[in-house]
This record gives C-alpha cells, structure tokens and sequence, in this order.
C-alpha cells in the first residue's frame, strides 16, 4: 500500500500509458451519442478509459448537463452556468441503450444542487424509461449525495436500478478539500440508509489513491464503507485532468493496488475492483456478474 510519499514521478509512469479509442464500435458509439444529443461521463471527465470502453461498445451516459453546481478538485467535469432539466432526455437515453444493444447501463450526472430534488426525479424517469424501452437491462447510478436527503434518494430507489453506486472519493483528512460541497459522513450516512431499505439494491462505492492519503486512512476508509453495509468497491489512481485540480501526489504500482484489494477483501466486500484504471463504471457488468451471490 502506498505511504503518503509527496514525492510524486514527474513523468507518467508506464503502466498509465493508454492506447487512443478507434475502429468501427468506436466510432459508431461516437454517432449515436451526437445524434441523440447525450452527454457521457466518459468525454465530459476525461476518463483515461474512453478509447477502450467506446471501442467495446459502451459507454456511461451523464444526466442533467454537462456542468456541475459543484467544483471538486478531482474533477474536469465544467461548473458553469446550468441549463435547465431537458425532458426528452430519458427517452434519448433509453433510444441509445438500444442502439447500443446494451445488457448493463450506468447512469450517472452532474450535481444539481439548484434543484429542490437534486435531480432525484430525473434519475428515476431515466431508469423508468430504460426499463419500457429494454427490460432485461440491468441498471446502475451513479449518483450525487443529494445532500443527504432521503427522500429524494427513496425517489430513485423505486425506481428500481440494480445498483446504486455513490463515490466516497477519498480520505475523511483530504473529503473537504478535494470534493467541494460534499462530506465524508454525510456520503456514509447516504449509502448506509441505501443498504438499509427493503429490498435495496446491491450497493456500490469507490474512492481514488495518489491524493496524499496514508495506509492507516486507506484501511479506515475502508472500514468505514463496509459499516456503511457497501458490497462492491472500486479502487484507482488520481490523475490529474487539468493545471486547476489537485496534483498527483502519487502514483501507485499495480501491485500496490493487489494489496490494498486483498485488504478490502478481507473486510469483507462482495466484490473489489482495484487497478491504476478503475474507474467506478470501468467493467461495471463484468464486476456485477463476479460479485458473490
């Protein structure tokens, strides 16, 4: 595991190199985007995963615009001004899935902290209109914290996704300054009421490494997700996507991320994905498909 070394390598290091995404499903994944007019996480955030997940075929779709009424600064997802809430977008997004031929979706989106709800009630239209649309989907979100409320997150539970993912993102120590708006507890207290209504989904969290944490908040970081009742757990490294964000403090070796993946496991979780680039919807089917029954 890592040990908070702020010494980080100046140059990327070659086991974060990626291949640029091309060929057919790529661009085909391309068109469909543009022509329904969707917005994927993927683009939007700079995921190092793009060339491949878009070349496989898939990708996450990002509800509710593409700016943010938040500013983390892990993110490069924009903050400026927000566009209202576009009606037609749950059905586009279901077209897609089709289009897409997809059996597993992830949805995720900005914060909307402008709204009363928080979005709460988009979510669910769009997990509604993916299920008329393609009813042997299995559903994924990837949602904001709501700002703890819990009726907005009932409102996405009835609508039934299959997983409902909330990232804790990093450290109690590093929470306030890299993730603006949010709280480490708070965030809990969201997945643990989650895991706590009848008949829940699975439930999902993940966090980033390389931000300046040391092993000791690693493993209680760790043992807070699983009080919080979370099954599944992806783990990657921070990369810095512009000059404005944080830096990169460190980057962790493949076998370093083994290490803290057999520590996961070993509190418990249902499933551990861990990897320089895990991402949270990064083989997202593949993760369902391994988890323990």
């Amino acid at each position: 595991m890592g040990n908070g070394n702020k010494n980080v390598e100046r140059r990327l290091p070659s086991w974060l190199k990626r291949p640029m995404g091309s060929g057919e499903k790529f661009n085909r994944v391309n068109a469909i985007l543009a022509e329904l007019k969707l917005a994927t996480v993927c683009s939007s955030a700079g995921c190092p995963n793009r060339g491949e997940c878009y070349s496989a075929g898939t990708a996450t779709f990002m509800i509710m615009g593409e700016n943010c009424t938040r500013n983390c600064q892990f993110c490069a997802v924009g903050h400026d001004a927000v566009d209202a809430l576009d009606s037609d977008e749950p059905r586009r997004v279901a077209l897609a899935v089709e289009k897409l031929d997809l059996r597993h979706v992830v949805i995720t989106s900005v914060t909307r902290d402008d709204l009363p709800d928080g979005g709460a009630e988009h979510f669910g239209r769009v997990i509604q209109a993916i299920r008329w649309q393609q009813p042997s989907v299995t559903i994924e979100v990837l949602t904001p914290d709501f700002q703890g409320s819990t009726e907005c997150l009932d409102v996405v539970c009835e609508a039934q996704p299959d997983v409902f993912n909330h990232n804790l993102e990093t450290v109690r120590r590093l929470s306030g300054e890299i993730r603006s708006g949010a709280d480490y507890d708070r965030s809990l207290a969201v997945l643990n009421y989650v895991a706590g209504r009848g008949q829940h989904p699975t439930v999902k969290s993940g966090f980033m490494v390389g931000l300046g944490e040391t092993d000791a908040e690693i493993k209680q970081l760790l043992q807070d997700l699983r009080n919080a009742q979370v099954q599944m757990l992806t783990i990657g490294q921070y990369l810095r996507p512009g000059k404005n964000n944080h830096e990169v403090v460190r980057y962790y070796r493949p076998e370093e991320f083994e290490q803290i993946k057999k520590v996961a496991e070993q509190l418990g979780f249902d499933h551990v994905a861990a990897g320089p680039f895990v991402r949270s919807s990064y083989h997202a089917e593949i993760s369902l498909q391994e988890k323990k029954p």
